[in-house]
């Protein structure tokens, strides 16, 4: 399977992409909504984490156009912004599970099964 990291904090990329690893998973990480477009247009990938705040917008505006062109992608949000309000708005946009910052392997492992069974 595959993961796309979208998070602006390389050390959060290394963090999941080494979790992801462990699973099986290959991975990659983009750093910017702009580079993310590009790389889900060349591999789309099985599981997306995505950050919320990145240097070109925000992630939550990001999920529709996401499930409007990869709709069997599974879109993890991963924030350290964890409202009620964006929890809410996030899974009204269409994403499948919302994990606050900092998380755990063990939450990790947990969030991939949950939208994949």
């Amino acid at each position: 399977m595959k993961a796309l990291i979208i998070d602006d904090e390389l050390d959060i990329c290394y963090l999941l992409s080494g979790i992801l690893k462990q699973q099986h998973f290959s991975t990659r990480y983009v750093t910017s909504l702009s580079d993310a477009e590009a790389a889900l247009q060349n591999d789309p990938p099985s599981i997306i984490f995505l950050d919320n705040h990145l240097p070109d917008g925000l992630g939550i505006d990001f999920i529709q156009f996401i499930k409007s062109r990869y709709p069997v992608s599974k879109i993890i949000m991963i924030t350290a912004h964890d409202s009620p309000a964006e929890h809410r708005r996030a899974y009204a946009e269409g994403v499948d599970l919302f994990i606050p910052k900092p998380f755990t392997k063990e939450k990790i492992h947990s969030a991939i099964s949950q939208v994949t069974a």
